[in-house]
């Protein structure tokens, strides 16, 4: 199977060379990061609850250890492959280098339909796999965390299993954790609430602030989505369409975020919810709207619909949500787009805290975690928005740039070993 069989990988690669060359980075750094250092495939046999037992594709990469240990999500997904868990590493790397952390990029999943498999089948698969990938990860060499398909459930059953093998309890082999069993406070909301973070420094840049008539479209009502609708909500802005796998709702004048927000977590549909216009995934990214927050899957905005695109500012929730070719698009014709290694980074900055958390057992107050989110991204964001202006390029080249040159100086100061 080749790297680049998935258009995610192909379009991540484009963007590295893209900012390398517009940064002038040291060509043998700029090859090195094209590949992953590592990457494992497993079989994941699974008794199902009839009986019968199926095996499932596993993957765990690591791109690059210079800064770090690995850290990165699983994903249970019909649609993961090595090429775009390699993909979703890479990203990872950048991420991690952009604001700051000592931590290198990785990612794993298995190619499943979680929906599709019961409570004991999904605990069953996450302890193989667990099993399979154990001599790659730990606390000094690759932390998990969840992410699309898995949670915190997920995180405490991968947790439990690594203690297992190793005789002891390890709570820093994973992040996202429930907090009862070493799980950081502020955890779970903690992407969507760094997007919000982030949509408020470019306002702030603009010299503009969110009011009542700021109408946002939110494509993805899960993990990254709801969070970040609710502190946008609470601002006072105004929530006119949100989606899920079924569809999209949309009211003009503002939805009921608690309302929506109470019917999601009862495990409902958006295409049930009664009293509200249903519209497409595709009608919401079209939408007339001051922000756009993609908080979903990749490549839902391309080359090919880019153009319809009509918000003033994109906030890339998800990973890897615009190709390159669409960003190129939108900011051509004006708009503003925070770019996704930056603006979704909570997640793996509150992981970080988890992580140091469980390291020194000294855990952390809700406002100290938040209070040091925000700054971390708060400085960051501005890095970014220096390096826009320095190369005269868009966010999304900027945020590449930032990060490549600290990974650049790293590995420069490390060397390449046998030299």
């Amino acid at each position: 199977m080749s790297l680049f069989e998935s258009p995610f990988f192909q379009d991540a690669f484009s963007q590295l060379e893209s900012a390398g060359a517009t940064m002038k980075m040291d060509p043998n750094v700029l090859e090195r990061l094209k590949y992953p250092k590592r990457a494992l495939q497993v079989s994941v046999p699974v008794r199902l609850d009839d009986g019968t037992v199926k095996v499932f594709e596993g993957y765990r990469v690591q791109h690059s250890l210079t800064l770090g240990p690995g850290k990165g999500g699983i994903r249970y997904h019909p649609h993961v492959s090595l090429s775009e868990t390699a993909a979703l590493a890479m990203l990872m790397t950048f991420k991690c280098a952009l604001v700051g952390l000592p931590l290198g990029g990785a990612k794993g999943g298995i190619k499943v339909d979680p929906t599709d498999m019961s409570r004991a089948e999904l605990q069953a698969m996450t302890r193989r796999y667990t099993t399979e990938i154990a001599m790659i990860i730990g606390p000094d060499k690759d932390v998990p965390a969840p992410d699309i398909g898995t949670d915190g459930q997920t995180m405490a059953w991968l947790m439990d299993t690594y203690s297992q093998l190793k005789g002891y309890a390890v709570p820093g082999v994973v992040t996202g954790k429930p907090v009862a069993i070493g799980g950081s406070l502020g955890r779970a909301e903690s992407t969507g609430k760094g997007v919000v973070f982030c949509i408020n420094f470019a306002y702030e840049k603009l010299n503009q602030k969110i009011t009542n008539s700021t109408t946002v479209a939110i494509h993805g009502f899960g993990k990254v989505g709801m969070p970040a609708a609710h502190d946008l909500h609470s601002q006072g802005a105004k929530i006119v369409a949100i989606s899920d796998v079924s569809g999209a709702i949309y009211n003009a004048k503002g939805l009921n975020i608690p309302a929506a927000t109470e019917w999601v977590r009862n495990r409902k549909l958006l295409r049930d919810l009664p009293d509200c216009e249903h519209i497409t995934n595709e009608q919401l990214l079209e939408l007339d709207v001051d922000i756009l927050i993609p908080a979903a899957i990749d490549g839902v905005v391309t080359k090919d619909n880019a153009h319809k695109v009509k918000a003033r500012m994109i906030a890339e929730g998800a990973n890897g949500p615009l190709t390159h070719e669409a960003v190129d698009i939108i900011t051509d014709r004006g708009g503003l787009i925070i770019p996704d290694i930056l603006c979704n980074a909570g997640g793996v900055i509150v992981s970080y805290f988890e992580w140091v958390q469980g390291l020194q057992m000294f855990f952390w107050d809700l406002d100290t975690v938040n209070k040091k989110l925000h700054d971390i991204m708060k400085t960051a964001f501005d890095v970014v928005w220096k390096a826009k202006d320095t190369y005269k390029c868009n966010m999304k080249q900027a945020a590449f740039i930032s990060s490549l040159s600290r990974i650049e100086g790293a590995m420069k100061l490390r060397g390449m070993w046998p030299g």
